[in-house]
Order: structure tokens, then sequence, then C-alpha cells
């Protein structure tokens, strides 16, 4: 089976639409919290699509006026900022920004699916160094793990970190719908703290994750 990769990016940005920006007076500082968006996350999406020819899709609509890789009855689909507009607002934001997102990339999925290919999709996210005042120590949360401890052995890797892994997302809502066997979900978290730092050692470490996954996806064609 050919392999086809999708990479995504659900919280690229921190921009409000004309339309919205009224709910969003005073909350600039929020904006450019890890909030309003998953920083770094976009650069990240961008070098892997780079690397492996893969299509890319992503916003940059803040996560603040609708949560893209939520369910679309999760709670916290929307933000404090949004949950107590009137419905039908609600309701817009769901038709404007939601379905278009998500539906292009399930389309795109079946699409390839029915071609016979098994697509990869790595969906780029990244995380607070600090949350509620616990300190989160790894730098980022992958699945290709032994490959990077092979590639980068000094690199603070962990799996299902910070989060579980089975909680809600766009991946594990994509893991219901086609069989392992024709689709595998990563969703991918690097520590913010790396990308605060920039430079260099920001530079090697999509270059690590680049390298790496490219070594586990030989591997696979070599069995």
């Amino acid at each position: 089976m050919t392999d086809s990769f999708l990479i995504t990016c659900e919280h690229g940005g921190n921009w409000v639409p004309a339309p919205y920006r009224p709910l969003f007076l005073a909350q600039r500082s929020l904006l450019d919290s890890h909030r309003g968006y998953d920083l770094g996350a976009l650069v990240m999406a961008r070098a892997l699509a780079r690397a492996f020819g893969a299509l890319l899709v992503t916003s940059t609509t803040t996560r603040l006026l609708i949560d893209l890789n939520r369910s679309v009855d999760h709670p916290y689909l929307f933000s404090r900022v949004t949950r107590n507009v009137s419905v039908q607002l609600r309701t817009k934001i769901i038709d404007q920004y939601y379905w278009p997102y998500r539906m292009q990339v399930e389309r795109h999925i079946r699409k390839s699916v029915s071609r016979g290919r098994r697509v990869i999709h790595i969906s780029s996210h990244s995380f607070t160094p600090e949350l509620g005042g616990k300190v989160r120590g790894a730098e980022l949360c992958a699945h290709w793990k032994a490959s990077l401890a092979a590639v980068a052995p000094a690199l603070r890797v962990r799996r299902n970190y910070p989060y579980a892994g089975k909680g809600d997302g766009l991946t594990s809502y994509l893991r219901l719908q086609f069989p392992g066997s024709s689709y595998v979900g990563v969703e991918l978290e690097i520590n913010q703290n790396i990308v605060c730092i920039a430079g260099r050692r920001w530079a090697a470490l999509r270059q690590v994750l680049v390298n790496s996954l490219r070594m586990v996806c030989v591997a696979g064609d070599s069995k």
C-alpha cells in the first residue's frame, strides 16, 4: 500500500476575521497567548509538508473564535469570548470556519483511501511549557519516538504528553472514521519553549523531526 502524507495545523495563527473583531476588543494579550494559537506549529507544519510533498491544510484564524481541533459538540468548541454569543452567531461561525476545514481534511483522506493509499496524517501543534503552575518537560510528543531516540538521543521525547492521546481531537475523530490499515493519525506537540528560543535549536529540531520520520518511512518500505 502506498503512503500518502497529509499535514494539518488547526491552530496556526491568531487572526480575527473583520466581522468578529468587536468581540475581541481589549483581548490582544489573550490572542497573543497560548490560548490564542499554537506558537511555531505552522512553521513546523510547513517544514513537514515541504519535506514529504504533502498536502498542507492550515488555519490561521484564532482558536478563540472556534477550536477546529474539537468535536462540534465539545463544551470548549467556543472560547470564553464566543461561548455566550447568540446561537445564530455560533451557528454562522461553525458554517463559515469549522465545517469547511474539517470537511476538506476528511474529503482528502477518503479520496486517498479510495485509491488504495494509506494516509499518514500529522497534525501539528505546540504546547505552553507551563500550565497551571506545572512545568511540562518534554520538547515534543510523537509516535516516531524510537527513530528520534536514534537520531537525537539528547532530545526529551514522550508519547501521549502533555495529553493522553485518546481525548477529543481531529486525529482521534478520524481514527474512528477509517481503519488503522488506511489511516494513521499523529498529533505532534512541540514545547513552545524551544520555539521562543528560536535560532539554530528550533531549526535543528524541525530538521530532526523530518529526518526521523523519513527514517521510519524508509524502514517501513523495506519490510
